[in-house]
């Protein structure tokens, strides 16, 4: 006989910051203990999380775009995204070399949408293929290898506030957002992640819907006690956590984010970057 705990929706989340508004309901009361009897959490970097779904280890996830494949269905109405600065995808050009000229960049490897949304920077809107070679998260170390640095979410945010540190070690840089790079170039917002599912695995969809979007209104109704709460846990001070999650991310998957997330697509399949992902489905 199959047990109650075997038939959650196990759920590949990441543990950074920028989601946890998304995750409220499942980590606190007075829902979380309801939750649980339906879903088990896995906790893995974003890049991990496609990777666990496509190989079934997972039924439900937080994934890149970058990783969206004609087999996973999207949950409508939860992203992770930023209508201009997200301040967490950050290019730190060592000197004051022009994007055209740089060769290296030493990429942290955490997010296939970020890669992707760089590449598609550099190649389609500036007109170079500078060669991305997977670097660990430490800005010091990547500039001193490299001629760029791409850091993508908590260790993008903790390099802004140590930003005056890393240029007395490295020289000055210029610091390009890449949320912003995007929007000024497309006019849509940039996209970072959907929820995504298999959708065999899911015998109640219309739950899932809510129990994912009603985790997130409750968890943007208690941004003062997320600060609180993530405060000890990242080197940043309180007002900018709660300027990030308030403003840097857009959090509602509406149409300009779908309109995005198909450029985006289309975009990576124009320069051989991903494979062509024509229609999208929702679950």
């Amino acid at each position: 006989m199959t047990s109650l705990h075997d038939q959650r929706l196990r759920i590949a989340a990441i543990d950074f910051l920028n989601p946890a508004p998304l995750m409220w309901d499942f980590e606190h009361v007075p829902h979380a203990a309801n939750l649980a009897t339906r879903y088990a959490i896995q906790r893995m970097l974003p890049s991990e999380c496609a990777a666990s779904l496509i190989a079934g280890t997972s039924d439900l996830g937080l994934i890149p775009i970058a990783a969206l494949t004609p087999e996973l269905a999207i949950v409508p109405g939860c992203t992770i995204a930023s209508l201009d600065r997200v301040r967490s995808i950050q290019l730190i050009v060592r000197g004051t070399r022009p994007p055209k000229e740089i060769k290296t960049v030493a990429a942290d490897t955490a997010s296939r949408s970020s890669l992707a949304y760089a590449n598609i920077l550099f190649r389609k809107f500036v007109g170079n293929s500078p060669t991305f070679v997977p670097h660990i998260a430490d800005p010091v170390a990547m500039l001193q290898s490299a001629d760029a640095a791409l850091l993508i979410g908590d260790p993008a945010l903790l390099a802004l506030e140590a930003r005056d540190s890393i240029e007395e070690q490295v020289g000055p840089c210029q610091w390009f957002d890449i949320a912003h790079e995007w929007t000024t170039r497309t006019g849509l917002p940039w996209v970072a992640a959907v929820w995504a599912v298999r959708p065999e695995a899911v015998a109640l969809p219309a739950q899932l819907i809510d129990d994912l979007n009603q985790s997130r209104i409750h968890g943007l109704g208690h941004i003062e006690e997320l600060v609180a709460e993530w405060t000890p846990r990242l080197a940043v001070p309180p007002a900018t956590i709660h300027y990030y999650l308030t403003q840097n991310i857009h959090y509602a998957l509406d149409e300009p984010c779908i309109e995005a997330i198909r450029l985006f697509r289309s975009y990576a399949a124009e320069i051989d970057l991903l494979p062509a992902l024509p229609q999208f489905n929702f679950i």
